[in-house]
Formats: structure tokens, C-alpha cells, sequence
């Protein structure tokens, strides 16, 4: 594969690249699902190559699923056409800020290959939980799945970098839909759209406790069917981990993507409130708010050695002390910020399209509260969880949340479950109402596989780290009365 990249290399400066890089991506996914009994499996396995080459400040990218000599001289040349017609329109060179050189093979850490476990183990599981969810007649759709990914993908640039990194995502998840007292409610576990997924092995299935928590799952969807609604009024909201995630991917990761804030994403997915003028000066949040990026964190969807720009992983902070000190950038866009070098943000769906800047692992970081004491210290609050539904402006403002499953909190007690729970803010004023944040034993990694952006549309993952979190004074309970 490195012979074949650096023919890509070698084609790509006779054609006149002043910069060109290659990624060969080898994509093996495995999906297994049980619906009502019925199991489905889905098996894909993609191969194929991108030349990105930038001639005179200009890029050009072609791509190709034929690896074959011939057909890499062929795109390293349409790639140097491509950029060659984009000079022509060119407003503003593309500068790429340094990054060192690397010879390197990363790997994700991992026990139990999942692909070499057993389908019928995989299976045997997902149709025991399905079991257990159908087993009382208000549920009328139980639905499991587990999937898996493994990326190799192997990059090579014209500065001297040869990278091979060997990426493996595992997850599972299930939910159960009940029906009854004309009301349909859903619960999900781990997480809802798809379940929890981690970078790592088989291990981490069999450490989710799937089984355990089915029949709590059933049981809390079919009583959410007579549960009452969430009030229409303004009140102290604890938000659970499985909620955050949502809450800091929306309102701050796509928020601090630098694309965005310069407004490269306006035609299609919007733009931002976290403008440059804010940088360094912006009060985000609360003094107690503390968000940071980092692409080596164990476990986390977006950890890897290094991007698809080559630049090396690494961590640094978003928000620090309440205030705007960091962006999500590319070794093209570095400079508007004056860095003088990338933060590894740069990430495409597969071999077949352009790199963008995505978000990375975003953590707001744990507090110092026990969730029972937390709970105590509340009056009049409302404790949500998991995602159902969500809304957020163009400018990652105004958004509004809607959660699976809450539960009212009377003189710091928790109790009647509550359905149909959700809440709305303006993002800067959100999180400057956060006031408390649960420590290190209630914090963990959601991840988020299905994150969409860009034009031409990609898909991308990345984690997110949260501890139940307590927010002040919010309007919740939209359109209950």
C-alpha cells in the first residue's frame, strides 16, 4: 500500500501539485439486528483510495475504488486538473500550517476482535434481550442491534508521512415501544439512537449489561404510558449523562468548528454564534464549565493516532473557566485563529470524499458532587434523561430538547416519573445556568456515530464525556399544557 501511495505522490508533482496526499481506506462494517424475533444481518466491506493534491494554493481531490497502478496514476492526475481549474477561481490560498513528519502503524487497543466472535453468540444474545422486552403485550416493537467497524486506512503525503492506523469501533444497543391509553412512549438502553458505543473489542459488549437492564427497560416504557406529563413551567433541571452528550455535541461542538464559524457550512448545515471576535473572551458558561477536545482519550470514537491531514492526536481545551479558548480546526484553517499549528480535525466518511473538520472527543469535564447529594440540594427540579428528540438553530442558539424518560425532584427527593419531558434555552445563557456537575464516578464516554455535515453530506463519530449535570431556572415542559 505504500508503494502504491508513494506512485500517487510521484504522479501527483509530475502534474504539477505543489502538496498531494493519499489515503487507502479499507472499510469492514458488521450490523446485526433482531426486530420482534426476526434477525437481520449486514455485512459491507469497501475499498478504494482519495489523491488530494493542492496546486497553487488550490485543492483538487478524485477518487477511486479500482487500486491499481494504472488507476492511481489516472486520479493523481485528475486530481492536479481538478485543482488546476480551482486556481482559476481562486479567492484566497489555501495555507497549510506545519505539521512534522510521521512513520507510523496505530492501532486501537482492543481484547476480542468482534469479527471473529461467533454470529450465532452475537445473535444468541440480542434474541435473549428481545425476549425479555416482548414479554409483556403492551410492547409492540422490541428492537436490538449490535454493529461493529474496523478502518484500515494507510496515508502518505508528499512532505514524507507513511501512516497506517488500525481503527475498531464496537457498540450495542436496544429499545422497547409501548402502546396503550392512546399513548405511545419509548425507553431505551444503553442510549437512544442505536445504544452506546466505545473504540474497542467484543470486550466492551459483554461489559454493558445488556440482559440486566432489559426488563427495567420494558417496564419503565409501558409506565411512562400512564405517567404524567412534564409541567409547562420554568424549573431546576438535573440533565443525565446520556442526555449531555446530545447537549454538548449540538450547542458547543458544532458551535466551535472553525468551517463553520467562518462560515463555510452556511449553504447547508449553518453557521455560529461563536464568532472570532469571541475567542479568548467569551463567556460560554459558568465558572464551573470546563469543555475540552481530545483525540487520544481511551475509548473514545474519534481517538486515533492522527488525522486525515496527518497531524498528530492530541488534547486541548474548548471552553476553560466558563470562557472560549479553543475551536476544532485543520491544518488549512489554523492560521485564522493565529495557531501555527492544526488541531487534528480533520476527518472524511471514507476514501471517496474530501476531508472536513469534524468535532473530536468533547468532554465537559466532572465535578465534585455525588448524584444523591445533588438531588438533595435541589428543591423544585425536574431529573431527565436520554434523548427523544432535539432542534437547534442555524447559529447554534436557540435550541430545544426533548428527553425519553424524567422524574420530579420535591425537597430534594426524587419522584413520580415524568414523560414527554423536554426543555429549552439560548445556548451562552444555558450554560452559564450550570451550577453543579457530578464527579468522576457518575462520568463516562456517550459516543455518537451517526453525526452529519458537509456537502456532498458525510457521516461522522466521536464521543462525548458527561457526569449528570444541574442547570438552573430553564423553561421546560414545551407544549405540555
Amino acid at each position: 500500500m505504500f508503494k502504491l501511495g508513494k506512485l500517487a505522490i510521484d504522479v501527483a508533482k509530475h502534474y504539477g501539485a505543489d502538496y498531494a496526499d493519499i489515503r487507502i481506506i479499507d472499510t469492514k462494517n458488521e450490523e446485526i439486528v433482531v426486530k420482534n424475533g426476526k434477525l437481520n444481518v449486514d455485512y459491507s466491506n469497501t475499498l478504494g483510495f482519495g489523491i488530494r493534491v493542492l496546486y497553487k494554493g488550490s485543492w483538487g481531490f478524485s477518487s477511486s475504488d479500482n487500486l491499481t497502478t494504472s488507476e492511481i496514476k489516472r486520479v493523481a492526475k485528475e486530481a492536479c486538473l481538478i485543482a488546476k481549474a480551482s486556481s482559476s477561481l481562486q479567492r484566497e490560498k489555501v495555507r497549510l500550517a506545519k505539521e512534522d513528519t510521521y512513520k507510523d502503524h496505530w492501532f486501537t487497543p482492543v481484547l476480542k476482535n468482534p469479527f471473529r466472535i461467533p454470529l450465532e453468540r452475537k445473535a444468541d444474545l440480542l434474541f435473549k434481550i428481545d425476549e425479555i422486552l416482548r414479554k409483556k403485550s403492551e410492547i409492540k416493537v422490541a428492537y436490538s442491534e449490535m454493529s461493529f467497524q474496523n478502518i484500515r486506512k494507510w496515508f502518505i503525503n508528499s512532505e514524507g508521512s507513511e501512516i497506517l492506523q488500525d481503527l475498531l469501533r464496537s457498540g450495542a444497543g436496544y429499545s422497547a415501544t409501548a402502546l396503550g391509553n392512546d399513548d405511545m412512549q419509548v425507553r431505551s438502553y444503553p442510549a437512544s439512537f442505536g445504544g452506546q458505543y466505545y473504540s474497542g473489542g467484543y470486550e466492551i459488549i459483554e461489559q454493558m449489561e445488556l440482559l440486566q437492564n432489559a426488563e427495567r427497560i420494558r417496564d419503565e416504557a409501558i409506565a411512562l404510558l400512564t405517567a404524567p406529563q412534564c409541567p409547562d413551567d420554568v424549573k431546576d433541571i438535573i440533565i443525565g449523562g446520556a442526555q449531555m452528550v446530545l447537549q454538548i455535541h449540538e450547542s458547543v461542538g458544532h458551535a466551535t468548528e472553525l468551517d463553520r464559524v467562518l462560515g463555510y457550512e452556511e449553504n447547508y448545515a449553518g453557521s455560529s454564534f461563536a464568532t472570532l471576535e469571541k475567542y479568548k473572551k467569551f463567556r460560554y458558561g459558568s465558572k464551573i464549565v470546563n469543555l475540552f477536545a481530545d483525540a487520544t482519550i481511551p475509548m473514545g470514537l474519534a481517538t486515533q493516532g492522527y488525522d486525515d491531514d496527518g497531524v498528530k492526536s492530541q488534547r486541548w481545551d474548548i471552553v476553560k473557566d466558563g470562557i472560549l479558548v479553543g475551536y476544532m480546526t485543520n491544518r488549512e484553517l489554523a492560521h485564522k485563529i493565529g495557531d501555527t499549528r492544526s488541531k487534528g480535525c480533520n476527518r472524511s466518511q471514507g476514501f471517496y470524499s474530501i476531508p472536513i473538520i469534524r468535532i473530536s472527543n468533547l468532554s465537559l469535564a466532572p465535578g465534585e458532587w455525588e448524584l444523591e447529594d445533588l438531588i438533595k440540594d435541589t428543591k423544585d427540579g425536574i431529573y431527565m434523561d436520554v434523548n427523544k428528540s432535539w432542534s437547534i438553530d442555524q447559529r447554534r442558539l436557540n435550541f430545544q430538547f426533548g428527553c425519553e424518560i424524567g422524574y420530579e425532584i420535591k425537597d430534594g427527593k426524587l419522584g413520580r416519573m415524568l414523560k414527554n419531558c423536554s426543555y429549552q434555552d439560548i445556548t451562552p445563557v444555558f450554560w452559564n445556568k450550570c451550577d453543579a456537575i457530578c464527579n468522576e464516578n457518575y462520568w463516562d464516554l456517550w459516543g455518537v456515530i451517526n453525526c452529519g455535515k458537509g456537502q456532498p453530506g458525510q457521516r461522522a463519530e466521536m464521543s462525548h464525556g458527561a457526569a449528570p449535570t444541574r442547570f438552573r431556572k430553564v423553561k421546560v415542559g414545551i407544549g405540555n399544557k
